[in-house]
């Protein structure tokens, strides 16, 4: 596959994986339990349906993903738990729009992560189209006081926990992402489930539980890493950003809760920054794709 083509597909599947993932908020909104009884139900029918994408893709030798896995497997797998946990019980902590501005340094942690562990320096597009990203981000939620401490420090580990996922995969890329995540998933569930209250689980919440394991976690996880290993760390947290608008729009058109002009205008902003970003990208990849096809001539 030629490096164009590779690279149109790591924006694809990561863009994909972002809109998917932008569900959070509004599970936790509709389903309206406590966090560690969310965070078990997504962590186990996430595993559920992640070992099931496994079993198609591979039904012969799916077994042996889950075989020989390094101490790097190990690594993505814990920082994987401790991520999970953070993040989906900041979401009960603070506000989405907290939630979504503290995302929002998602690339500027990956490109300091990226120069520190891999010795790469972010192209000027990604620089320029983040720091458009964090100018859309800081007009969308202001100086609004509707966060809390804890909510936002957990916000904040679970962003830095995705940062590190990116580089432990661009750094050692035989890590077996879909084996480890769905190990992850399974394990963090287990963790939660003590401390769940079951007898508050009805029909309903059971029903949507299973949809936030399987679309949120699985679906968004499945589409996000096989994009990654297709692009730049900063490049792939970038494109992330379209979570952050889509985050609370999706919980204002649920439940309406109230989006402001400043929202509005700063979500616009953002996806801006990001379509930019690819559209610089891509023009960057066809001038390389043309100086490579001249120097052939």
């Amino acid at each position: 596959m030629d490096e164009r083509r590779n690279h149109l597909l790591g924006v694809i599947f990561v863009t994909a994986g972002a809109v998917t993932w932008s569900s959070a908020g509004f599970f936790t909104r509709l389903i309206g339990l406590d966090y560690p009884t969310m965070i078990a139900g997504r962590g186990i029918f996430g595993a559920i349906g992640m070992l099931a994408i496994i079993i198609l893709l591979a039904p012969k030798t799916w077994i042996s993903q889950f075989r020989g896995m390094t101490r790097w497997d190990g690594l993505f797998i814990a920082n994987y738990i401790f991520g999970t946990i953070c993040y989906v019980s900041s979401l009960g902590q603070t506000s989405i729009a907290h939630n979504a501005v503290i995302f929002a340094t998602l690339p500027f942690i990956a490109a300091l992560f990226g120069w520190m562990f891999l010795k790469t320096l972010p192209s000027r597009e990604a620089v320029f189209s983040s720091i458009v990203a964090m100018v859309g981000v800081v007009v969308m939620v202001g100086f609004s006081n509707d966060g809390a401490l804890l909510g936002d420090i957990l916000s904040f580990l679970g962003t830095a926990s995705m940062a590190a996922s990116m580089i432990i995969v661009r750094r050692y890329p035989d890590v077996n992402i879909p084996a480890g995540s769905t190990i992850a998933s399974f394990v963090s569930g287990v963790i939660a489930l003590p401390f769940a209250d079951l007898a508050m689980v009805t029909p309903t919440h059971f029903t949507y539980l299973v949809l936030f394991g399987l679309l949120n976690a699985s679906a968004g996880l499945t589409l996000y890493s096989m994009g990654s290993k297709r692009l730049p760390p900063v490049e792939t947290a970038l494109i992330s950003l379209i979570d952050t608008p889509l985050s609370p729009f999706w919980v204002w058109l649920a439940f309406n809760e109230t989006m402001g002009p400043q929202t509005l205008v700063g979500g616009m902003i953002v996806l801006f920054a990001v379509v930019l970003h690819i559209w610089l990208s891509q023009k960057r990849q066809r001038l390389r794709s043309a100086s490579a096809a001249s120097a052939r001539t």
